[in-house]
C-alpha cells in the first residue's frame, strides 16, 4: 500500500520528489525508464530549443556586417542534443532515487480495483495521472513516420531537407518553420484559416506573418488538407480540391491527451481527463495533471499543476490560476509570449523606439502590449521581442503580486535592455 501512485514519468516526477521528501511512500510508474522526464525533455522543449537557438544565430549571421558564410552541422548538433538529453535524464533519475521514490517500469492503468501495472494491482490513498499527450494526426492524413512526420521525427533529421511543408500554425508549426528556414530549407507553412491562430491578437498575428515571410517561409493560408499520402517518394496532398506535392509533410496540428490510462467508467473523459479547479477527477483523491487533462498543454503548466496537487496532498489546498501561467512561441528572431487577459485599458510600446541593436533581424517588428482593468490593476500582456519568453516572467510576477500601474512603474529596468519597453509601455497608460 502506497500513499501516492503517480502514473507517468514526465513532469509528474516533480510531485513524486516533493511528496517522498515529505515522508510519503510514493511509487512512480513509467513505461520506459529511458524516457523519464517525458516529452519535453526527449521529444519537445529541450531538443527543439537547442535547434532554435542555433537557428536564431544563423539568422543573425546573415546580416551584412558579417563576412563568413556559416553552415549548420546538424550531425554535431544532434550529438550535442543527445548528450544533453542523456545528462538531464540521469539527473532526473538521480533526484528520484535520492528522494527514495520507488520507480516501477511498466504501463499503469487506473481500474476500479486500484492501479494495474505489470499484471498486478497496487493500491494507494492518492493517484496522480500524468501520462501526457501525443501528436494529433488529422483524419485523411496517412502518417508513416518517414515522409509524413510529426515533430518527433523532425527533431531527429540527420540531414536538413531541401524542402519541407508544415501543416499547422500553432507553436510547433511556427517554431519548426523558423528552424528549417534558417537552416536553409524551402519551407511551406500550410494552415486552415486566414489567421495563424485565433488565439493571437490581430496585431501579433500580422507581425508573426511578416516575420515568417522575412525569413523566407512561404505562407499558405486558407489551405485545409483533406487528405495526404506518400506516392512515388513524394507526399501528395489534397488542398481545396487541388493537388499539392512536397518531399516532406510535418504534421503540427496539435496534440491529444493520453487517456487510455483509464480503465474505469467512473472517471469522465472529454478532450482530456475531466478535472475540477483543483485537478481532481470525477473520483475523489484521483488527480490528472498536465497535458492529459487538456487544460493547458505546456511543460511548465504541467509542473505547476503537479506541485499544486502535491501541496494539496500535504494539506495545503490552494487554487492555481491558469490565466497567470505564461504561454510562448519560440519564433525567430523575435519570440512571442502572452500571459493573463486583455483588460479595458491597453498601453503599447514599439521596440524600435529603444534603438538597441539596429539589426535588420532584430527590433523593427517588436512590441510590448500591457493590459489593465478599470481600477488600473495589471491584467496581462503580449510581448513580441527577442527572448520574449524571458521577459514575460516580469509580467507574471506583476500578476501574482496583483500590482497596479502606479506600483509597477516604481520598478527600474536596466539600460539598454528590451525589458525597458515594459517601463515605457507602463508610462503610456493614461
Amino acid at each position: 500500500m502506497y500513499d501516492v501512485i503517480i502514473i507517468g514519468g514526465g513532469l509528474g516526477y516533480s510531485a513524486a520528489i516533493v511528496l517522498s521528501k515529505a515522508g510519503k511512500k510514493v511509487a512512480l510508474i513509467e513505461k520506459n525508464i529511458k524516457h523519464i522526464g517525458g516529452t519535453c525533455l526527449h521529444n519537445g522543449c529541450i531538443p527543439s530549443k537547442n535547434l532554435l537557438h542555433r537557428a536564431k544565430t544563423l539568422l543573425e549571421l546573415k546580416e551584412n556586417v558579417f563576412d563568413a558564410n556559416v553552415r549548420l552541422n546538424i550531425e554535431k548538433l544532434n550529438e550535442k542534443i543527445n548528450n544533453q538529453v542523456k545528462k538531464n535524464t540521469n539527473a532526473v533519475l538521480t533526484q528520484l532515487k535520492a528522494a527514495k521514490v520507488e520507480i516501477i517500469e511498466g504501463e499503469g492503468y487506473v481500474t476500479d480495483k486500484g492501479v494495474e501495472v505489470n499484471g498486478k494491482i497496487i493500491k494507494s490513498e492518492y493517484i496522480i495521472i500524468a501520462t501526457g499527450s501525443h501528436p494529433r494526426i488529422p483524419k485523411g492524413i496517412e502518417y508513416d513516420g518517414k515522409k509524413i512526420i510529426t515533430s518527433n521525427e523532425a527533431l531527429k533529421f540527420e540531414k536538413i531537407p531541401d524542402e519541407i511543408s508544415i501543416y499547422g500554425s500553432g507553436a510547433i508549426g511556427i517554431e519548426m518553420a523558423g528552424f528549417f528556414a534558417a537552416a536553409g530549407s524551402r519551407v511551406n507553412l500550410i494552415f486552415r484559416h486566414e489567421k495563424l491562430s485565433r488565439k493571437y491578437p490581430d496585431v501579433i498575428d500580422e507581425k508573426l506573418k511578416t516575420q515568417l515571410k522575412n525569413i523566407g517561409v512561404n505562407l499558405m493560408p486558407n489551405s485545409p488538407i483533406s487528405n495526404a499520402a506518400v506516392k512515388n517518394s513524394k507526399v501528395v496532398c489534397n488542398i481545396n480540391g487541388k493537388k499539392f506535392e512536397t518531399p516532406y509533410l510535418l504534421v503540427a496540428s496539435g496534440r491529444e491527451a493520453n487517456t487510455n490510462v483509464i480503465k474505469t467508467d467512473k472517471i469522465e473523459i472529454d478532450k482530456g481527463i475531466v478535472v475540477d479547479d483543483y485537478f481532481e477527477t470525477t473520483v475523489k483523491n484521483i488527480y490528472a495533471i498536465g497535458d492529459v487533462n487538456a487544460k493547458l498543454m505546456l511543460a511548465h503548466a504541467a509542473r505547476a499543476q503537479a506541485l499544486n496537487v502535491a501541496d494539496q496532498i500535504l494539506g495545503k489546498k490552494e487554487k492555481l490560476n491558469l490565466n497567470n501561467i505564461p504561454k510562448f512561441i519560440y519564433s525567430i528572431p523575435l519570440g512571442y509570449a502572452n500571459v493573463g487577459t486583455e483588460g479595458s485599458k491597453t498601453a503599447e510600446f514599439p521596440l524600435s523606439y529603444l534603438g538597441i541593436s539596429g539589426s535588420s533581424f532584430g527590433d523593427e517588428l517588436g512590441v510590448v502590449r500591457i493590459y489593465a482593468d478599470d481600477e488600473n490593476f495589471i491584467t496581462g500582456a503580449d510581448i513580441f521581442a527577442p527572448n520574449a519568453e524571458e521577459l514575460i516572467g516580469i509580467i507574471v510576477t506583476a500578476l501574482e503580486a496583483e500590482l497596479d500601474i502606479e506600483t509597477f512603474r516604481k520598478a527600474t529596468f536596466p539600460h539598454p535592455t528590451y525589458s525597458e519597453a515594459i517601463d515605457r509601455a507602463l508610462r503610456r497608460f493614461r
